[in-house]
C-alpha cells in the first residue's frame, strides 16, 4: 500500500503523522515551508488534558516542563472578583500554556525519530488527482514532484489548497472576535494564575471597554488579550503599548511596573464549519475543516482531536487494502467530528450576542453578570458546551441497546476517566497510556487486584472467561484490569475505543454483548486485522 499524503506540517498534520506512525501506517508531510517554525512568544495555545495528554504519548516530551500549568483562575469584572478557581499541584484538569512553536518542535523531533514517516519541505500542493485505489497529489517549488498516496489529509489551515481543490464549501462567519495581542515580560501581583478582566475601570464604558486576560508563560513572560471592538481599526504600535501601561498600571495600583515587550500581534477569530471532511481517499482536518476559538474556546484542540479520531480509523483499512470492509468506520470521521465542531460553534453563536452586548440582559435579569462570568469560565477552562471535549453519543458506530449495558459516571461516547490499569505484562500504567495503538481496550473492574501479583489472579474467577472473549473479538483488543472505576460496580467491563471514548459499560462478563459492541465500533466489519501482530498492541 502507498504512503498515506498528510498536507500541511502544523501540529494537527504532525499528531497525524506520528499517530499513524505508531499504528505501522507510512506517512508523507507535504510541509510548503522550509522544516522549521521561527519561534513566536504571542502566539501561543492552550491545551486541555486530554490533548496534552495525547501530544505527550506521541512526543514523549513532558510538556509541562516547556509551559505552564495554570495554578489558578481568576474572573474579575470592573474591580470584584466573580469566581476564583485553584488548581492542586500537578493538576491534569489545569489547562496547559505553551507557545506553539515548542508543541511543533516537540513533534518535529518525534518524526525525525520515526522511520515511518518522510517530511517533504519547500514541498506546495497545486494539484490532486483521485481514482479508486489510491490518490496522486503534485508539488511545486525546488521539490516539486508527483506523489502516489492511498489516502491524503488536508491539515493545511484556514486556506487549505486541498479543500479548495475539492471544491468544498466553506461557510460561516467572519471576524467574530478580534484581540490585540503583546507577549512581556513582567512581575505582575499574582503567580502563575490565568485572570479574565472584563470591563476594567481604567477603560471607559461602552464597547470599547471591552475585557483583557492575562496568561502566564515560562520565565516570568505573559500573555496578554484585549478584546477589540467591532471594526477593522488599525492597532498602531503606539496603541497597543498605551494599553499594555494602563493595563499594567491598572492591575499594579497605578505606577506602570518594568516590562519587557517580547512579541505583538492582532488575532482574529473566524467560525467556519466545512460542508463535507471526506470526499473518497481525501479528508480534512483542524482549520482546514473549522474555525472557532471565540469566548476563550481553542481551535486547536479539536483539530488534535481531529487527528486522533481520524488515525485510528485510517490505519486498519490501510491494512486491510484498498477493498476492505471499512467504508463505514471511515465515515464515522466526519459523522462524529462534524456533529461536535457544530455544536460547539452553535453553542458560541447563540452566547455571543449576550456576552457581548452592552447592557440588555445583565441589565435586565438579576445576577446575569455572574452567569455571564461561568460561561465564559468554561470556554476558558474547556467545561461545558463550549470548551469540554465531545461525545460521539449519536456516532453511527454506537451499538444497539445491549441487554447488559450498566450506567457509570461517563456516558457512552464520552471520554473515559484516566484511572491505573493493569496491563497483560502485569505492569502498572494509566489507562491513557494504552490508547492511540489502534487497539480497542477491554478493562474488567476488579477491586483488589491491585495489590496482588498477576499471577495470582489471571487465572481465576472470571478472567479466564474473559480472556477468552475478548480474544474472540471481531478487532484486536487488550485487556486490562482495573481496582475502580468512577460509577462502576465489581466486576463490570468498560469496552474503550483507540482514542479513548467510551463504547460501552457491561454487568460481568458478556460474550455476545461485548462482540456486538466491538464490531459496532469498528463499522460492523468482522474480518481480522492482517496488521495485528505488525500493531503491537498485544
Amino acid at each position: 500500500m502507498d504512503p498515506v499524503i498528510i498536507v500541511g506540517a502544523g501540529p494537527v498534520g504532525l499528531t497525524l503523522a506520528l499517530a499513524l506512525a505508531r499504528q505501522e501506517v507510512p506517512c508523507v508531510v507535504l510541509d510548503e515551508g522550509p522544516g522549521k517554525d521561527e519561534p513566536r512568544p504571542a502566539r501561543t495555545v492552550v491545551l486541555r488534558e486530554d490533548t496534552a495528554a495525547l501530544l505527550e504519548r506521541l512526543t514523549g516530551v513532558a510538556l509541562g516542563e516547556h509551559g505552564v500549568r495554570w495554578a489558578g483562575w481568576r474572573s474579575v469584572r470592573r474591580r470584584q472578583v466573580m469566581s476564583e478557581i485553584i488548581f492542586e499541584e500537578a493538576d491534569p484538569a489545569a489547562p496547559l500554556h505553551i507557545a506553539q512553536h515548542v508543541v511543533t518542535g516537540a513533534l518535529r523531533a518525534a518524526i525525525a525519530d520515526e522511520r515511518l514517516v518522510n517530511v517533504a519541505v519547500d514541498s506546495r500542493l497545486d494539484s490532486i488527482e483521485q481514482e479508486r485505489s489510491g490518490v496522486t497529489a503534485h508539488t511545486r517549488g525546488p521539490n516539486g514532484t508527483w506523489w502516489r498516496g492511498s489516502y491524503l489529509v488536508g491539515c493545511d489551515g484556514p486556506r487549505s489548497t486541498v479543500r479548495k481543490l475539492q471544491d468544498i464549501r466553506f461557510p460561516g462567519r467572519t471576524a467574530v472576535e478580534r484581540h490585540a495581542v503583546a507577549a512581556l515580560r513582567t512581575e505582575l501581583p499574582w503567580v502563575g494564575r490565568a485572570l479574565l478582566h472584563r470591563t476594567p475601570p481604567w477603560r471607559q464604558s461602552g464597547p470599547s471597554a471591552g475585557e483583557v486576560t492575562a496568561r502566564p508563560l515560562p520565565d516570568g513572560v505573559w500573555r496578554l488579550d484585549w478584546l477589540l471592538p467591532p471594526g477593522k481599526d488599525l492597532v498602531t504600535p503606539e496603541i497597543l503599548v498605551a494599553r499594555i501601561r494602563e493595563t499594567l498600571a491598572g492591575w499594579t495600583d497605578g505606577s506602570t511596573p518594568a516590562y519587557d515587550l517580547l512579541d505583538t500581534g492582532v488575532h482574529t477569530v473566524h467560525h467556519r464549519l466545512a460542508r463535507r471532511w471526506r470526499v473518497g481517499r481525501v479528508f480534512l482536518a483542524g482549520d482546514a475543516a473549522h474555525l472557532l476559538g471565540a469566548l476563550g474556546t481553542q481551535g486547536l484542540d479539536e483539530g488534535l482531536r481531529d487527528a486522533d479520531n481520524l488515525a485510528w480509523k485510517l490505519a486498519p483499512a490501510w491494512h486491510h487494502g484498498p477493498h476492505g470492509p471499512h467504508e463505514a468506520l471511515l465515515d464515522s470521521y466526519q459523522a462524529e467530528r462534524r456533529a461536535v465542531v457544530a455544536a460547539r460553534l452553535r453553542a458560541a453563536d447563540q452566547v455571543l450576542p449576550v456576552l457581548r452586548g452592552t447592557g440588555g440582559l445583565r441589565q435586565i435579569v438579576p445576577r446575569a453578570a455572574r452567569g455571564h462570568d461561568t460561561l465564559l469560565t468554561d470556554g476558558h477552562l474547556g467545561r461545558g458546551p463550549l470548551g469540554a471535549p465531545g461525545a460521539y453519543a449519536d456516532s453511527p458506530l454506537a451499538p444497539r441497546p445491549l441487554e447488559g449495558e450498566i450506567p457509570v459516571d461517563t456516558p457512552p461516547g464520552a471520554p473515559v476517566t484516566d484511572v491505573r490499569v493493569t496491563a497483560e505484562d502485569g505492569s502498572f500504567v494509566q489507562l491513557r497510556d494504552r490508547l492511540g495503538r489502534g487497539a480497542l481496550l477491554v478493562v474488567l473492574i476488579a477491586p483488589g487486584t491491585g495489590v496482588w501479583d498477576r499471577k495470582h489472579w489471571v487465572s481465576a474467577g472470571v478472567m479466564p472467561r474473559l480472556a477468552a472473549a475478548v480474544t474472540a473479538l471481531p478487532y484486536r483488543a487488550e485487556l486490562l484490569v482495573a481496582e475502580s472505576y468512577p460509577g462502576a460496580p465489581a466486576h463490570s467491563v468498560l469496552l474503550v475505543r483507540p482514542d479513548g471514548h467510551l463504547v460501552t459499560a457491561l454487568s460481568g462478563v458478556r460474550p455476545a454483548d461485548l462482540y456486538a459492541a466491538a464490531e459496532a465500533t469498528v463499522g460492523g466489519a468482522a474480518e481480522e486485522e492482517p496488521a495485528r501482530a505488525a500493531s503491537g498492541a498485544r
